[in-house]
């Protein structure tokens, strides 16, 4: 599932998750013996969803997963690792120095980059129902991108609870999708949810941020395309 000159540094990130990843609270003891299947590779195949080339910002990163995954396995992509927690937004800084990966990392909530930044893809994982996920990713999606969020098999069931709700705001019907069949004992399941125009900034939750929204104008840089490391 990985480039061959990439695996050793997907190694390395794993080894990472089961030492200071598990020491500093972000991945539970529990899961040190599955994080190859249940967190790497279940992240890994969200990349079948990611247009080539594609800015990607990685909503609630926490311990990397699936935003650090997504740069490891496609290095063609630009990847934004976006979390409000100063330790878990160190660890990933520390990560990504390591291992030497062209990959940001901001330490901010999302509503704080509404109006700021846009990216072709928002990913996400166990962050929020999809209704509050939506309020706070859609925001960020620029025209002809999406929100992609892992979800779990009951996705469908999620998708019918808040259809309605998505289309008010503008948003397309959200898509299902079982992805990595073929290489996964239990495939990964997500959401997919595009702009039906243009992208819209007017989330009720993205209006009751705009005080910090607007102190974060100066974190992220001019149009929020730059590469590069560091947090802001």
């Amino acid at each position: 599932m990985f480039p061959p000159e990439r695996l050793p540094l997907v190694e390395r990130y794993v080894g990472w998750l089961a030492g200071a990843g598990t020491e500093r609270g972000l991945i539970g003891p529990r899961e040190v013996p599955r994080l190859w299947d249940r967190h790497v590779l279940n992240s890994a195949v969200l990349g079948e969803w990611i247009p080539p080339g594609a800015r990607v910002a990685d909503i609630g990163s926490g311990a990397g997963l699936p935003g650090l995954v997504l740069a490891l396995v496609r290095p063609d992509l630009e990847v934004t690792l976006v979390e409000p927690l100063l330790r878990r937004a160190t660890f990933l800084q520390e990560v990504v120095s390591d291992l030497d990966v062209p990959v940001r990392v901001v330490r901010a909530r999302a509503e704080e980059l509404h109006g700021v930044e846009s990216f072709d893809v928002v990913t996400s994982r166990a962050v929020a129902p999809l209704d509050r996920l939506a309020g706070w990713c859609m925001p960020l999606v620029a025209a002809g991108g999406a929100m992609v969020a892992l979800k779990g098999s009951s996705a469908s069931d999620e998708v019918e609870q808040h259809r309605d709700e998505l289309r008010r705001h503008g948003t397309g019907d959200p898509e299902v999708r079982a992805l990595g069949a073929d290489v996964l004992e239990s495939p990964t399941w997500a959401v997919r949810v595009s702009w039906v125009g243009e992208p819209q900034v007017s989330w009720r939750i993205a209006r009751d941020a705009r005080p910090r929204g607007q102190r974060a104008q100066r974190r992220p840089g001019p149009g929020g395309r730059r590469r590069g490391k560091g947090t802001r």
